[in-house]
């Protein structure tokens, strides 16, 4: 069994988000490409976006931090620290109202 602070990945994060020139950073804690589900810890900063991709299967965000816009098409979901926000399956873009870190869930179906 292994256990990890969210928390701490959170902070980790979000310090190297703002020193890098991309003002985002991101780290896998559990899974990877080789297994369905992956968990990644992603941190942007304020106005820093996720531009739209597709999504490769069912995947749901968590916020750790901040306030978030989730975007697919016409439509938009704001989410503060706490929330769950389910990612619909199309096209769809993440951006930081504020300086935000949020945990990414994927569970691979193609």
């Amino acid at each position: 069994m292994q256990k990890l602070s969210l928390d701490a990945h959170a902070r980790d994060q979000l310090e190297r988000a703002a020193a890098g020139s991309t003002g985002r950073s991101a780290d896998t804690v559990y899974g990877g490409h080789e297994r369905v589900l992956r968990q990644t810890v992603i941190a942007l900063t304020a106005g820093t976006a996720l531009a739209e991709h597709e999504n490769p299967g069912e995947a749901t965000i968590v916020v750790l931090r901040g306030r978030v816009r989730l975007l697919s098409g016409e439509d938009s979901w704001d989410g503060i620290a706490g929330d769950l926000l389910i990612i619909p399956d199309a096209r769809h873009g993440l951006e930081a109202l504020e300086d935000s870190a949020v945990l990414l869930t994927v569970a691979k179906t193609r």
